[in-house]
């Protein structure tokens, strides 16, 4: 999927069956295996999308002020590259090596 702009947003989803796979295939060729969980991505990334909005009047003292976004949030298009591009180069910099794909 891409953007308007051309940018590309897709961040694939893997399936159990693959992990199984992978696991095997590890255990298989004597390979050394880690794994990791990550919550709350999305917190962490900043957004390339001018993104805003308008407070309603539940907010009080701050309601009909423009509230700009500059991180990521759950169901925008982009959120799910934009977490990908951050989680590689963190991985490159303490040494995964690239994938070449």
């Amino acid at each position: 999927m891409t953007t308007d702009s051309g940018e590309d947003v897709y961040a694939g989803v893997v399936t159990p069956e693959t992990i199984r796979l992978g696991m095997f295939l590890a255990l298989h060729n004597k390979l050394q295996v880690m794994a990791a969980d990550i919550g709350n991505a999305y917190l962490h990334v900043k957004t390339r999308e001018k993104l805003y909005t308008v407070l309603g009047e539940e907010f009080g003292t701050l309601g009909g002020k423009v509230l700009i976004f500059d991180k990521g949030l759950y169901g925008l298009r982009s959120s799910g590259a934009r977490f990908h591009e951050h989680l590689s180069d963190i991985l490159r910099k303490n040494g995964f090596p690239t994938i070449q794909g």
